[in-house]
């Protein structure tokens, strides 16, 4: 009976030796790897808004008089120069009214022509003494009244000369054409637009919710996602510009801001594009991609417990502005630390 009894204490020695140092092995030290403590940092706070691709002004070729247009000789998307004609407007009214100032012209200069050879006749009698001289004077009066109708003549149908003249239809801008859809052949009314056309630099156009109207200022970063490659060769994936210019306006409950980036797309004007502005800053915490990898479609961070330990904790994440860098909303709290494998074990700051 002692025999079984000193046997069995033998067995409970050893197995409690053999136990401390495997319990010690786990608690000594972590695999290889990158370890983190979490802690509020301070970032930028950006807004998820609707963006469009513009230019900073619009012109518009109007019509100067009435009547047909006869020919438009741009469609959308040409390439114009300041001044350039782009349209003719006829009013064959204006043909017909030109022509009747210009008899009009041709009957005073007859006038005046007859008016003149008065005055050579009577002066040449009131120097013989055969009229007086307030009949000299009289003829003086009627030849300068028929100079002046002459002149008034001339200056009529220069008028409606320069009013047909004025059916050319000019590009108010150098830039290209955004709308031009009046068929040749309509009718047409003074002031009617004949054509859209840019000027200006292009911009970025955002249209923010007026509580975010006070949170903007001019120099305020913008990023845009991935538009593709421009038509001068900028390479794709998301570009950063800064807002130039809030407008004091508020129309329909949004605030209209301008913004310049570097490569922007000037093809399609009026394209729709998704877009982040800074609107301040946050404490938030922020980690870089490497401590987050995703297994089957969650979000994981592998969080050091006491003693050492591993434990895959789920978390939800945001995009910041750094590709690099992702945002922590939920799963782990500032003071935790987390650990990524790979490289030799390390401390790294958020």
């Amino acid at each position: 009976m002692g025999k079984g009894y000193w046997l069995a204490g033998a067995v409970l020695a050893l197995s409690a030796c053999g136990g401390e140092p495997e319990r010690g092995a786990a608690a000594a030290a972590l695999p290889a790897g990158t370890t983190l403590r979490l802690a509020d940092a301070q970032i930028a706070d950006m807004k998820a808004v609707g963006a469009e691709i513009a230019t900073r002004d619009q012109a518009e070729a109007l019509a100067r008089i009435a009547g047909t247009l006869v020919t438009l000789s741009v469609r959308e998307g040409d390439t114009v120069e300041k001044g350039q004609r782009i349209g003719m407007i006829v009013d064959s009214r204006l043909g017909y009214e030109t022509s009747a100032y210009g008899a009009q012209v041709a009957a005073a200069q007859a006038e005046a022509a007859r008016a003149n050879a008065d005055i050579a006749r009577i002066r040449d009698l009131y120097g013989h003494g055969v009229y007086a001289k307030a009949r000299l004077d009289q003829a003086v009066a009627a030849a300068r009244a028929a100079d002046a109708q002459v002149a008034a003549a001339r200056a009529q149908q220069g008028a409606s000369a320069s009013v047909a003249g004025q059916g050319a239809v000019l590009a108010p801008a150098s830039g290209r054409v955004l709308r031009a859809d009046i068929p040749a052949g309509s009718v047409v009314a003074p002031g009617m637009s004949i054509a859209t056309v840019t000027a200006g630099p292009p911009v970025l156009r955002l249209m923010l919710p007026e509580s975010a109207a006070g949170q903007v200022r001019p120099g305020a970063r913008v990023i845009v996602g991935d538009m593709g490659s421009n038509d001068a060769g900028a390479p794709s994936g998301p570009r950063e510009g800064s807002v130039t210019q809030v407008y004091p306006a508020i129309t329909g409950g949004r605030v209209r801001v301008d913004a310049t980036l570097p490569g922007l797309d000037t093809r399609f004007i009026g394209r729709r594009v998704s877009a982040s502005v800074e609107v301040g800053t946050r404490r938030a915490l922020v980690v870089p991609r490497a401590f987050v990898t995703t297994r089957y479609g969650m979000d994981q961070v592998q969080l050091v417990t006491g003693g050492k330990r591993l434990s895959m904790v789920p978390v939800q994440i945001a995009p910041t502005t750094d590709p690099d860098r992702v945002e922590i909303l939920s799963g782990v709290a500032a003071g935790d630390t987390l650990f990524a494998p790979g490289k030799p074990v390390k401390a790294v700051r958020p």
